[in-house]
């Protein structure tokens, strides 16, 4: 299943990502791990020991063109790289993945840190200004996730950018479960509603998890200004303040290890929709063809999707 942490900017949606991948992780589950934030500290906080073990794996950002290469295969809608966008979707002859599988994009992009596997996006840097925008950063991953067959069991948790630029584009359909986080105050339930509503358009199943909450009127005030949305909460943690300063004391709290195990049941209790998945995919390509890609590309894009195909395990045989 695939799971995406969203909120404010200082909301600790990459700490939770973190604090929920290690678990899975020390459950024995097969996660992986993606930092698509624009400033990349989820290796940091999944091992805030590591600072002599720098994260060296290339970004996906890097490789786009090979991932391209790699994903587009046999498909004969797609007649090169320079013509598939961040959008196409696969079809017949495209390659599909399995999560960590043994194939050129897991060996090359992942690499274990803090005891979990991670794959990063890139950071947006000075380069960038002017000449791109950081959506674009994303492409690679939203074509891993287009291509990815995710088997039950398995995870994939990744800690979005932060506020509304989360749904700047189609990437956040891609996902079986969102968790927003928020902070009790009023800035920090903000981006709440703005998801809210595009979730609920594109039927995105989506559930508020609160943090940093000192007490019941904590509590209350999410619970009034997010309504049924309220999953679960975690409480400020002496745990976390000590491992983000590089030297976490004993283990997380109890109270806190139970709001993870309940992200852990909800994602449990969904049914993967390949169908779902697929048609926001193509959706979301139909309107970037008409956007913008057709005139980039000189192609009729549409022309990509392939109408008697639909990803899933099925494809893989």
């Amino acid at each position: 299943m695939r799971v995406a942490f969203v909120g404010k900017g200082g909301s600790g949606k990459t700490t939770l990502s973190a604090l929920f991948a290690r678990q899975l992780a020390r459950s024995g589950a097969p996660v992986l791990a993606v930092d698509g934030d624009i400033n990349q500290h989820l290796s940091e906080a999944l091992d805030p020991t590591a600072g002599t073990t720098p994260f060296t794996a290339p970004p996906l950002a890097a490789r786009l063109g090979d991932i391209k290469d790699l994903l587009r295969g046999t498909n004969a809608r797609i007649t090169s790289r320079e013509a598939m966008v961040k959008t196409t979707p696969p079809g017949r002859g495209s390659r599909l993945l399995r999560l960590l599988g043994d194939d050129e994009l897991h060996t090359r992009h992942v690499q274990r840190v803090g005891g979990v596997p991670l794959m990063v996006t890139g950071e947006f840097d000075e380069s960038d200004l002017g000449v791109a925008c950081y959506h674009s950063k994303l492409g690679a991953v939203e074509l891993y996730l287009s291509h990815l067959v995710d088997g039950p069991g398995e995870y994939l948790v990744m800690d979005m950018t932060a506020g509304a630029d989360a749904f700047a584009s189609g990437l956040f359909t891609r996902f079986d479960m969102t968790f927003l986080v928020a902070e009790p105050t009023r800035k920090g339930v903000s981006v709440y509603r703005q998801y809210r509503d595009h979730a609920r358009e594109f039927g995105i199943p989506l559930a508020v998890v609160g943090n940093k909450v000192t007490g019941e009127d904590d509590l209350l005030f999410l619970k009034e200004e997010v309504g049924d949305d309220l999953l679960t909460h975690l409480g400020l943690s002496p745990w976390v303040r000590s491992a983000e300063r590089g030297n976490p004391q004993g283990e997380l709290e109890e109270a806190n290890r139970h709001a993870l195990n309940l992200l852990r049941e909800t994602v449990d209790a969904r049914e993967k929709n390949w169908p779902a998945l697929h048609r926001h995919a193509v959706e979301f390509h139909l309107r970037n063809a008409g956007a913008w890609a057709d005139a980039a590309t000189g192609q009729d894009l549409a022309a990509q999707v392939d109408p008697e195909f639909v990803p899933g395990p099925v494809s893989l045989t």
